[in-house]
């Protein structure tokens, strides 16, 4: 496998809430109220909840910040 294939299969990193608070520049209680509406598209890992910024951008692109 040559070099840009592999970049190109890259596995994109998973954020964390205060990353996500931060990507999105709004506070990690904003970022909660969210998650508690089901508004923010989320994967849970025990009591931790982690964000693929693909996922996030994707969200924002269908509008459903506002919704």
């Amino acid at each position: 496998m040559d070099e840009n294939n592999q970049e190109n299969m890259a596995v994109e990193k998973w954020v964390n809430l205060e990353d996500i608070a931060e990507y999105l520049s709004v506070s990690k209680d904003t970022i909660r109220i969210w998650l508690r509406h089901g508004k923010l598209p989320i994967h849970r890992a025990g009591k931790r909840y982690k964000f693929k910024i693909s996922e996030v951008d994707e969200w924002l692109r269908e509008g459903k910040m506002t919704n």
